[in-house]
């Protein structure tokens, strides 16, 4: 019997527009490359590897982290499983961990969708449809979760772009190159943490190394932060921005359910798991929410949450 091989993250999905190419893979619905006049927006990965550092990923139902594993919503205890061992966390969620079902393809838009199997940790029926979508103003992302089932269902999520420095460089001469690289995040508060990376309180940018509100060189790494209190423009939409120095920016972002952003130089990281660029996360909900309750949305049956961002390069 003869099988006709995939890669391991399974069906590419390619969309292009104008000047801007995405790829997306069937396994987590992840976006593996998105390129601007052939220029990397994001660090790109290998369709046979494991996508470093959650490079491209949707992290969903939760993003981050969460205590021990273990949750309580409405009045019942949930355990998942602990998956980043050295912290005793579970992180990230499910989504990126499960082939999708491709719904919709054409030359710039591409629609997968994933229904959360039934789950001691998450017994929750949402079922997720992830819409990608290239413009003349970069990529767009709809991630929209109906409830499916009986029961309220806890709900956050993010995502996890690598975006590129503009340089290709490999293990600890990343930091060199990202701390050429300016960042801008418009929020006024820090989430403190403790050595788990989980959130002991917060606490104002102003006169730290944290206040991003006008542009900042990443020459005070390392990061692995998240910041809150995010200022939304007139839109509605928040928007952080990646200064590099080859003369572009890269901008993500996303709607008013964005609530903060998680920022990751990869600093100290193994060579093979450290993307060629610095990870800017908006979140509808920082580390722990399902534990603390803080920003986390709850989906009655038969409702649709739906968050909106974005990815785009343009000159700095």
């Amino acid at each position: 019997m003869t099988i006709a091989a995939t890669p391991r993250t399974g069906h590419q999905y390619t969309i292009t527009h104008g000047d801007y190419v995405a790829v997306v893979t069937e396994l987590g619905a992840a976006l593996r490359k998105l390129t601007y006049q052939g220029k990397n927006v994001i660090a790109t990965f290998g369709a046979n590897e494991v996508a470093p550092a959650s490079s491209g990923q949707l992290l969903i139902p939760y993003p981050n982290r969460i205590e021990d594993g273990v949750y309580t919503f409405e009045g019942k205890t949930y355990e998942l499983p602990i998956d980043e061992h050295e912290r005793r966390n579970a992180i990230h969620g499910y989504g990126y961990r499960a082939y999708w079902t491709l719904e919709n393809l054409d030359e710039s838009t591409v629609t997968l969708s994933w229904r959360v199997p039934n789950m001691a940790g998450y017994p929750f029926d949402v079922v997720v449809a992830v819409t990608y979508t290239l413009t003349d103003n970069g990529l767009n992302l709809t991630i929209a979760a109906r409830n499916n089932g009986e029961t309220n269902a806890p709900w956050a999520l993010a995502i996890h772009p690598w975006l590129a420095n503009g340089f290709d460089g490999y293990g600890d001469e990343i930091d060199g190159q990202n701390a050429q690289c300016s960042l801008m995040v418009p929020a006024d508060t820090h989430v403190t943490v403790d050595d788990r990376l989980l959130p002991t309180g917060t606490e104002p940018v102003d006169g730290t190394k944290y206040d991003f509100r006008e542009p900042m060189k990443l020459d005070q790494q390392p990061y692995d932060d998240a910041w809150t209190d995010v200022k939304h423009a007139e839109d509605g939409t928040v928007t952080a921005v990646l200064y590099r120095p080859d003369g572009m920016a890269v901008e993500v972002g996303g709607d008013e359910t964005i609530t903060s952003f998680q920022v990751c130089t990869g600093t100290g990281f193994a060579p093979d798991n450290h993307p060629a660029g610095v990870a800017v996360e908006p979140q509808t909900a920082y580390a722990n929410a399902f534990r603390s309750g803080k920003d986390v949305i709850v989906i009655k049956p038969g409702e649709v949450s739906s968050t909106t961002l974005f990815i785009r390069m343009r000159k700095a």
